[in-house]
């Protein structure tokens, strides 16, 4: 079950967000290095372009997970307005999503 400020997902979801995580560090490591190694401006901006893609794929997970489930749950107990407009709301802030 989930509580509100927790998350909880099944092993392979987790672990794949994990993975995706850590993919957008490397790449943002890489920016960093490019950066410092004054190296050509769009491979950097590539780079970039690199962590953003993999944060959006961060960001779908984490609201498809929560959709299939907490807002599943909530319907389902009759209080699914309330998270729907909770949703909305969060996705306002995830404009590059």
């Amino acid at each position: 079950m989930t509580k509100k400020g927790s998350l909880t997902y099944e092993a392979d979801l987790k672990a794949n967000i994990v993975q995706r995580l850590r993919t957008a560090l490397g790449h943002l490591a890489a920016v960093e290095r490019m950066v410092e190694d004054e190296q050509y401006c769009i491979d950097i901006l590539k780079q970039i372009s690199a962590v953003q893609a993999s944060l959006s794929k961060v960001a779908y997970a984490i609201a498809d997970s929560h959709m299939k489930h907490c807002v599943h749950e909530a319907i389902v107990a009759g209080k699914g307005e309330v998270k729907i407009d909770e949703l909305l709301e969060t996705l306002k802030y995830l404009k590059h999503f």
